[in-house]
């Protein structure tokens, strides 16, 4: 029994989670799935919000539909930039081959 309660503070230790200070510098499957997932959103969030105020009649629905529109292609822009750079930060290392 002793063994065991021993052993409990180490467990604890093992399921907790740290912060990572800067991003892994390789991009995993899975993560570049999530990313194509979350590009893939919101640009077709923002297709329907710009048909949707294209279709409206009132014009403050459609200034805030024209305002979600804009909302996520501001997302989808930054996802880019963010992929961007983590290309351009990379290039060197492939040039070094």
């Amino acid at each position: 029994m002793q063994q065991q309660n021993m052993n409990m503070p180490n467990m604890n230790m093992q399921n907790q989670q740290t912060t990572m200070q800067q991003p892994p510098g390789v991009v995993s499957t899975k993560d570049a799935l999530y990313l194509t997932d979350m590009m893939s959103w919101n640009l077709l969030s923002a297709k329907k919000a710009h048909f949707f105020a294209g279709q409206c009649q009132d014009q403050e629905i459609r200034a805030a539909a024209e305002k979600v529109s804009q909302m996520h292609q501001q997302h989808y822009q930054q996802i880019l930039g963010h992929l961007g750079q983590h290309a351009n930060q990379q290039q060197p290392l492939n040039n070094m081959q």
